[in-house]
């Protein structure tokens, strides 16, 4: 299929993640802040901490304990998980500004959970992408968009994931696949974005949709990825870079939201041909300036 010049309006998620720092009053300020910057998208985490991670993982130490709410590893990512009533909660309080909710789901049980809500699309991440119980109960027991990162995948896992959609006729209706470099924040000549040229030859065909996750600094990048064809951009999102926590430091403040979201919004008016030769615009000059000889 190669590259896609068949521009559509950009879609702008962002991510609050744990950003929240487990408190709900926060959660539910950055959705505001989002919904003030632009992006009509946002979406949080979800985890089963004690399916998820093995007992040594859980009772290890935070590798960066300045950033850690609690004494051990399973403590710091309890601080930070919302339950399931609270995820229904925040969906009810998007819901009632307009704003679409959605989650990243880390396993089986999460993933059950979530389901219930129906959103309009879940998203597994990098990290759990081999996870194929988990991948079976979006395909068969969801309805929505299936969106996917391939940060730190190989390309025959790829392959992989997009023949098990494949299998039930869902890839091309459902899958969503992100280009994305597993990294925070990752330096521009690690975002390589030309892998979206590649997503396009050879999943154009067969998948829903093409997006960009970005895990780098500013907005620039985003622009390109848009232009390569990226049809949702991911954004990590908080109020201050500076607030404890491990995703703050690779994620956009308000301000740098509003700055994607009117640049990408721009690009998308630009990205066409002239509709005439000589424009209404570029007459004036023309009449004024053109060489008549």
């Amino acid at each position: 299929m190669g590259f896609n010049y068949d521009y559509k309006e950009p879609k702008i998620i962002a991510e609050i993640g744990c950003n929240h720092k487990g408190d709900m009053s926060i959660a539910k300020m950055l959705i505001d802040l989002a919904k003030k910057s632009g992006a009509k998208y946002v979406k949080f985490q979800k985890r089963n901490n004690k399916e998820l991670l093995t007992e040594d993982q859980y009772n290890a130490p935070h590798p960066v304990p300045a950033n850690s709410y609690g004494n051990t590893y399973g403590e710091h990512r309890e601080f930070l998980e919302f339950t399931k009533g609270q995820h229904r909660e925040l969906k009810e309080y998007c819901d009632s500004i307009d704003v679409v909710y959605s989650t990243s789901v880390w396993d089986v049980t999460s993933a059950k959970q979530m389901c219930e809500f129906e959103p309009l699309f879940l998203k597994v991440p990098s990290a759990c992408n081999n996870n194929f119980e988990m991948l079976r109960v979006l395909r068969d027991e969801f309805k929505g968009q299936v969106q996917l990162s391939i940060g730190m995948t190989r390309k025959e896992e790829v392959e992989e994931i997009v023949r098990f959609f494949e299998e039930t006729d869902q890839a091309k209706s459902r899958l969503l696949i992100y280009s994305c470099t597993s990294g925070y924040p990752v330096p521009a000549k690690d975002v390589s974005l030309l892998e979206i040229n590649w997503l396009y030859e050879e999943y154009g065909n067969r998948v829903n949709e093409i997006g960009f996750s970005g895990h780098h600094l500013g907005v620039a990048l985003d622009v390109a990825a848009y232009a390569l064809g990226a049809r949702w951009i991911e954004r990590h999102f908080t109020k201050d870079k500076t607030w404890k926590g491990t995703d703050h430091g690779a994620s956009l403040e308000p301000d740098e939201l509003e700055l994607l979201v009117k640049s990408l919004n721009e690009a998308y008016e630009a990205l066409h041909y002239k509709s005439d030769e000589i424009l209404p615009i570029e007459q004036v000059q023309r009449d004024k300036l053109k060489n008549r000889k």
